[in-house]
């Protein structure tokens, strides 16, 4: 186990505590350490943690047979464990995957009572994928300027690279389903959003929508520690769900913008 990664003193311990490293890595578990942190660094930048049921430890685990995931599990209580699965060296990816999977940590879903529901998981999966898109951009521009590896600043221009690849494809997939030129892109694709527990095609759209506005407002953000402070968690319907949000922003002090940006930039489309 490596246990690495710039902390933030004072922080939530999300942020503070180092991070560990276990699992079947193909490059040196402390640079994929250093890699880690660095993007959790990235996600969190500017964004005030408000949850009151996050994990003290972040443990890491590249894991070739199986796709990235929170793993939910009933040991350990106080671990978030995400698994991903890289190649050698491939730096890119795992902040990508890493960050994805650190969005739903801190929307409260890691311990062994947060599985995916629908009809409102597309939410969540919209989030979290935003969540890391907007933390390669921040790594990309760190990494320039301070790269974790000696000689290693020109890195920062393929993480950018590999960014603007995956906002092309969404962005396609958007147009292709009209959204931003129908106003009933919600309306038709409701069910298919609601029906598939996972980031379907309709949610990458969505972040075609979300992204932009958490680049430019990077504090709508703490909204998302109030998630999935309820029983039901996503397993209700749309507007119970965002009520709950709200009443959950409410009573952790935090804006309860975000809630209302998504009903109507995404939900009134």
């Amino acid at each position: 186990m490596i246990s690495l990664g710039r902390t933030r003193a004072g922080s939530a311990p999300i942020l503070a505590n180092p991070v560990e490293v276990r699992g079947e890595w193909l490059a040196p578990p402390r640079s994929a350490a250093l890699v880690i942190g660095r993007m959790r660094e990235a996600c969190c930048s500017g964004i005030r943690m408000v949850s009151d049921r996050q994990p003290q430890i972040l443990r890491i685990e590249n894991c070739p047979a199986g796709p990235p995931a929170v793993w939910l599990h009933r040991d350990a209580s106080d671990t978030a464990i995400i698994h991903v699965d890289v190649g050698e060296r491939a730096w890119t990816q795992l902040a990508y995957q890493f960050g994805h999977e650190l969005g739903h940590v801190v929307s409260n879903s890691w311990d062994s009572e947060a599985k995916p529901s629908a009809p409102c998981q597309w939410v969540e999966e919209m989030i979290a994928e935003s969540f890391s898109l907007r933390g390669l951009a921040n790594l990309a521009a760190d990494w320039e300027g301070t790269p974790p590896f000696p000689g290693d600043a020109g890195y920062g221009k393929e993480i950018s690279h590999y960014r603007d690849n995956i906002l092309t494809q969404y962005n396609q997939i958007a147009s292709s389903q009209g959204l931003g030129t129908s106003s009933s892109w919600f309306t038709r694709n409701r069910s298919t959003l609601e029906g598939f527990v996972g980031l379907s095609d309709h949610a990458k759209a969505a972040v075609s929508i979300l992204l932009p506005a958490l680049m430019a407002r990077p504090a709508l953000l703490e909204d998302i520690g109030a998630l999935n402070r309820w029983p039901e968690r996503a397993a209700l319907p749309l507007d119970a769900y965002l009520s709950r949000w709200r009443a959950s922003c409410k009573s952790l002090g935090s804006a309860g913008l975000l809630p209302d940006l998504i009903e109507t930039t995404i939900c009134s489309r």
